[in-house]
C-alpha cells in the first residue's frame, strides 16, 4: 500500500485520541498493517480488507483503550490477528504482553509479526484460555472478540487476582450485555474512536 495517505490518517487519528504523536511507533503500526493485508489474502484473518478502515477499526480502536490499562503484565484473550494486543504491545514497549488464541493460523501470523517487527515484550500462546495456566496472574486482561461477558469473566477468573482489571471492548449493545450478565461492580466508559461512527465502549471489572 502507498504509505503517505495511511500515515497521515494514522497521525490524525492518534492526535484526535489525545495521544502524544511522538510516543507512538507509527512505522511499526503501518508495518503490522502491511503484513495483515498480505496475509489476509490467503488466511482470512479479518473481514476488513480496506486499509483506511483497518486504521480506524483496528489500530485506532485498539489504541483507544490505552488509558485503561493497569499494571505491567497484560493478556489479550482471543487475540485473533493481534487485536487489540499486538497494537497495544507496540504502543507500550515497557509492558509485557501475552497474546492468546486457539486458532493456529492466527498464532502463525502473530509469530510472523514478531519475527518481522521484533517487539521484545510479546509472548504468543496457542491455547484455549481455559487450558492456560501461567505461574503469575495478570494486571490487565482484555478482549475484543469474546461474546458473552459472563462467560468471559468465568473463563478468565483463574488468571486474575484482586488487583486485576478485566477489560471488555464492546459495541452498541454494551450496556444491555452488562445488565444481562448479572455481574456487578463494573464500570463502563464510552470510547471516542476517530473514524468510527458506531458506539464503542470499554467495560472494566
Amino acid at each position: 500500500m502507498s504509505s503517505q495517505a495511511p500515515l497521515e490518517k494514522l497521525k490524525q487519528g492518534i492526535v484526535a485520541l489525545g495521544e502524544d504523536l511522538d510516543k507512538h511507533p507509527l512505522e511499526l503500526y503501518l508495518g503490522y498493517l502491511n503484513e495483515l493485508v498480505r496475509w489476509n489474502k490467503a488466511y482470512n484473518l479479518t473481514a476488513i480488507t480496506d486499509v483506511e478502515k483497518m486504521i480506524t477499526h483496528h489500530i485506532l480502536d485498539s489504541l483507544s483503550v490505552l488509558p485503561y490499562l493497569n499494571g505491567t503484565r497484560c493478556l489479550d484473550v482471543g487475540t485473533g490477528a493481534g487485536l487489540p494486543g499486538m497494537v497495544l504491545a507496540l504502543a507500550t514497549p515497557d509492558l509485557h504482553w501475552v497474546l492468546l488464541d486457539s486458532k493456529i493460523k492466527k498464532v502463525r501470523f502473530l509469530h510472523h509479526i514478531v519475527q518481522v517487527l521484533k517487539p521484545v515484550n510479546v509472548e504468543i500462546i496457542h491455547s484455549r484460555v481455559e487450558d492456560y495456566h501461567p505461574q503469575q496472574c495478570f494486571s490487565t486482561i482484555i478482549t475484543r472478540a469474546l461474546s458473552s461477558l459472563s462467560n468471559y469473566y468465568q473463563i478468565t477468573s483463574h488468571l486474575a487476582d484482586e488487583d486485576t482489571h478485566t477489560l471488555a471492548m464492546k459495541g452498541k449493545t454494551a450496556e444491555k450485555e452488562l445488565s444481562d450478565s448479572g455481574v456487578g461492580d463494573c464500570k463502563i466508559h464510552k470510547l471516542m474512536v476517530p473514524g468510527i461512527d458506531s458506539d464503542r465502549y470499554i467495560i472494566i471489572k
